[in-house]
């Protein structure tokens, strides 16, 4: 049998590395597509978004994800991650409707998400009389419906003013629940826990390109009822702001897993609540 010559074994050997040099070089580039991709997905398509509190209790709840549309209302520099000032102003804007749940980084620092739903427009009058919502003067229809009733978890304490109880050998969070139906027609459920502070405000005036956002839980929730401070309240919400419209719950957990118990992620499973669209 021939042996290969040793100029052919030089040859080769020198070919090899380049080759290994080739596919690191394509690895690199391979990286580099997948996260321009990812970027640009979460930045105009859809992004995950992680509910953190019990502001907009009944329709969301604590452990709440969800996947929000990044296109309903436009972009902005907010739509890019770590809000990179790539985009001036707003484009390819959309005004909300009234009754939407949208994504939107909180006044005034503009740095954190905050979920809430749209109740006032530009130019819209908004005030609070006894709990009731006035838009332009007129209340809005509020009915009082079936008591929402939330099994207690590590993401669900009742609140002071909620009802503790114990249905079918399990410890629930009961609360007076209230069905709220907008002029344009759109209904959606709130809670309201008693008289409070808020429940009585100034009517106040919309300014053009803001929003008036409120938390549908009530009396828990800082909201454009209160004004613009950090880690408080909220104030009228610039358009510009929007991040995105809620769209589907991905997954939802009662804060119960641990992720060295892997049969705890589905055990700790809302399974109910995920798929559901807003």
């Amino acid at each position: 049998m021939d042996q290969p010559s040793p100029e052919k074994l030089a040859e080769s050997g020198a070919r090899a590395p380049a080759t290994k040099e080739k596919k690191e070089d394509n690895f690199f580039v391979f990286l580099l597509k997948l996260v321009a991709i990812v970027v640009i997905f979460r930045s105009f398509v859809f992004a995950p978004f992680t509910i953190p509190s019990e502001s907009m209790l009944p329709r969301l709840v604590n452990g709440d994800y969800l996947l929000a549309s990044k296109w309903s209302y436009g972009f902005s520099k907010y739509s890019l991650p770590f809000s990179v000032p790539l985009i001036p102003g707003r484009v390819f804007a959309s005004q909300p409707e009234r009754g939407d749940i949208a994504i939107f980084k909180a006044p005034p620092l503009n740095d954190v998400d905050y979920i809430k739903r749209v109740i006032g427009l530009p130019g819209d009058q908004v005030q609070m009389i006894g709990g009731v919502v006035y838009l332009n003067g007129k209340p809005v229809k509020k009915e009082k419906i079936a008591d929402f009733v939330l099994p207690q978890s590590p993401n669900t304490d009742c609140t002071a003013a909620a009802f503790e109880s114990v249905e079918d050998g399990t410890p629930v969070c009961r609360y007076p629940r209230f069905r709220e139906t907008l002029p344009n027609g759109r209904s959606y459920d709130v809670l309201d826990l008693g008289q409070t502070p808020q429940d009585d405000t100034e009517p106040v005036i919309v300014p053009k390109g803001h929003l008036f956002m409120m938390g549908d839980n009530r009396d828990n929730s800082q909201d454009s009822r209160f004004p613009a401070i950090p880690g408080g309240g909220i104030g009228m919400v610039p358009e510009e702001n929007l991040v995105g419209k809620a769209g589907i719950v991905m997954w939802s957990t009662d804060g119960g897993a641990e992720w060295i118990k892997p049969w705890t992620w589905f055990t700790a499973a809302r399974w109910g609540r995920i798929g559901g669209t807003f």
